[in-house]
């Protein structure tokens, strides 16, 4: 093979001042150490026999069903079985759609029921504890789905209790009910600097486990089901289940494997009840201060129209590091299963994304079988690496020059471990007017927070792909919901039942075959009438409910959890500002009112008895396994290593007579290209 001489003479340069670039990253100094982003790591056990760094020895997560609502009780036991006194830290996640209201902390025979406090008051109150060498737990909110469990002055032998309480509703989706219980934290990638990361981000530096690594301790999760109709197809897709049957309305099931460990993984609960019946309607609820209700209604029948506007298509594919096997396998699947299902007078366009983002083409293509082969093979060439720049991606989407006459939906398929699921929020919320989004979480354990959100925001439907086996019949959802969606323009009125505080404010189209949820406060007595309108494929939708005595139900406390949990996840996750006072005022105001974890408000337990007269404890952060199906490549090296460890690879390539070269060099953070 013979390669020009200039052009290798070229090659050779580029090589040497690419590497020379490089050698210059690997140079520490103190600005590299202040300048290193934050990241997830991979934990080193010290030499220090004496410090038991997996302090967390076992999880236990029972859940109670009754209807729509679950119950949930997390226990948490800490052991310290080395010989000095530790203070330790866990990151753990829990579903968007809980609402944690109860925490205590349990050690030998006393009972410590911990406080809800504004959170800059409930941090005092640890440090200070913890400074005293008293034991104490304080419990963080970081996201809506992540929490940090912080222990001060845990004594060796000591066997340490937490139990936190939640609350959550469970509504169908075509006829199925489906609980989801996450179970770890997936590593977020950051492009910000460690050292001026705001609080709720640092959960990010966190340590993680190798691939197929598992912590030492346990993790069991048993579910009692009682539904009050008979239950049918009750099944697990995410673990070996035992289902003990009490009678055809209630079971209770418990893991098949409980030596296997099942938190590395999201826990998928799914059945579905006889006749495909739906738990609707209207509940109320008398409380001391305040009464509340629930309003359920079944949407009408799906109707398909052929006579549909065409539409444009943006799909923007996550490629990064911890989409590598599994995850991006599985996000092939769904892609190609979305575009061979486009019409011919639909158009697409793909934006691949990890730490910079490529585009197929400059403006949207036709769906035509030519483009369609090319989009395909385009998806197969993709291996995945490098970190994940969504925001970037997603801004190159809606920037695309837009067709009037064209429906625009913008399909995000991704893991969502970001940090920035606020920046994706606004730029969702400022293009609202032209554009529908719609989510694709990838992955045993994705970051539902950022998918459901996208959805929320965007006015359109999170989807959720857990394993390959799903990922075709997703897709053809998908395209059953985006071309006739159930319900439209949905507006609720009241006639004599005199509500108020209803959410949420504005109701979102419903894409898919799910009960319509509105929650409120109600005054004066339980009568009038609920008007439900809207517009369905077929022309008008009305529904009345008569408001009476019936509706009254004193078991149903948990409403005014559920009320406050909506009203402040339409405050927090998708309006308001970290640096919005009066908002956050608020939403600290109703985590105090109802007891409730906020961002602003945490749940802090002290012991009044100084224990620790050695000195200060030794800090100690539980790792995480890496979630099921995500490699090594999701975490960078250990942060200590300097800017968060950069790797060389260097790719030449020299064909024929042309001598075309191709030089790579790429790292966590950054990939150069040159192309003689």
């Amino acid at each position: 093979m013979k390669i020009r001489k200039g052009r290798l003479t070229l090659c050779i340069l580029l090589l040497s001042a690419l590497l020379l670039h490089n050698f210059g990253f690997c140079q520490e100094t103190e600005k590299d150490q202040t300048d290193k982003t934050l990241s997830p790591y991979f934990m080193v056990e010290g030499d220090d026999s004496s410090v038991d760094v997996f302090p967390l020895k076992d999880t236990r997560v029972e859940v109670n069903i009754t209807g729509v609502l679950a119950d949930i009780r997390v226990t948490q036991v800490y052991t310290n079985t080395g010989a000095k006194p530790i203070n330790a830290t866990y990151v753990f996640p829990a579903s968007t759609r809980a609402t944690v209201h109860g925490m205590k902390m349990t050690l030998g025979d006393k009972i410590i029921t911990a406080k809800i406090e504004e959170k800059q008051k409930a941090r005092e109150v640890f440090e200070e504890a913890k400074s005293e060498g008293k034991t104490a737990s304080l419990l963080e909110e970081q996201r809506p789905n992540v929490f940090t469990m912080n222990l001060a002055n845990i004594m060796p032998q000591d066997t340490m209790e937490l139990e936190l309480h939640y609350t959550e509703l469970i509504t169908p989706t075509d006829g199925t009910y489906q609980f989801v219980f996450p179970t770890v934290v997936g590593p977020r990638y950051s492009s910000q600097s460690a050292a001026n990361a705001p609080d709720e981000d640092r959960f990010v530096a966190s340590p993680y486990l190798h691939e197929g690594e598992t912590p030492p301790g346990s993790y069991n999760i048993s579910v009692h089901l009682s539904a009050g109709i008979p239950v049918q197809n009750l099944k697990s897709s995410s673990h070996s289940v035992n289902i003990d049957w009490t009678d055809e309305t209630t079971a209770t099931v418990t893991l098949a494997n409980p030596t296997e460990y099942a938190g590395n993984r999201d826990y998928i609960l799914s059945y579905g009840l006889m006749g495909d019946a739906i738990q609707s309607g209207l509940t109320l609820y008398r409380a001391e201060k305040e009464n509340y209700f629930m309003l359920m209604v079944q949407p009408p029948e799906r109707v398909v129209l052929e006579d549909i506007p065409p539409r444009e298509y943006i799909f923007v594919l996550d490629v990064s590091g911890s989409m590598i096997g599994y995850p991006l396998d599985t996000a092939k699947i769904v892609v190609r299963d979305l575009i061979g299902n486009l019409r011919p007078e639909d158009k697409f366009n793909i934006i691949l994304f990890s730490g910079n983002s490529f585009i197929m083409s400059n403006t949207s293509i036709p769906a035509n079988a030519e483009n369609i082969l090319k989009a395909i093979n385009l998806i197969n060439d993709q291996q995945g690496g490098g970190g994940t720049e969504l925001s970037q991606a997603l801004t190159q989407a809606v920037s695309l020059p837009k067709e009037e006459s064209y429906s625009r939906s913008v399909l995000i398929v991704t893991d969502g471990y970001i940090d920035g699921e606020k920046e994706i929020y606004d730029i969702i919320s400022q293009n609202l007017n032209n554009t529908n989004f719609f989510s694709f979480g990838i992955g045993s354990s994705v970051n539902r927070f950022l998918i459901e959100g996208i959805a929320k925001i965007g006015l359109g439907e999170p989807f959720v792909v857990t394993n390959p086996e799903d990922a075709a019949q997703t897709a053809r959802l998908f395209s059953d919901y985006v071309k006739s969606p159930v319900l439209t323009n949905i507006q609720v009125s009241f006639d004599g039942f005199e509500a108020y505080d209803v959410e949420p404010e504005n109701l979102p189209a419903l894409f898919a075959q799910r009960p319509l949820v509105v929650l409120g406060k109600w005054k004066g007595e339980p009568a009038g009438t609920i008007r439900i309108t809207g517009k369905t494929g077929s022309g008008d939708y009305n529904h009345e409910l008569t408001v009476s005595q019936d509706n009254l139900s004193e078991s149903n406390s948990a409403l005014r959890y559920l009320w406050a949990r909506s009203k402040v996840e339409r405050l927090t996750f998708y309006e308001a500002s970290y640096h919005d006072q009066a908002l956050i005022e608020q939403i600290t105001a109703l985590g105090l009112e109802y007891s409730m974890m906020t961002p602003y408000t945490s749940f802090v337990a002290v012991l009044e008895t100084i224990r620790n007269t050695q000195g200060p404890a030794t800090d100690v952060d539980q790792a995480n396994p890496l979630p099921q199906g995500v490699t090594d490549y999701a975490v960078g090296d250990n942060p200590q290593s300097g800017d968060g460890g950069v790797w060389l690879e260097i790719v030449l390539l020299c064909v024929g007579a042309a001598g075309m070269a191709i030089i790579a060099i790429s790292s966590k953070k950054q990939r150069a290209f040159a192309a003689l």
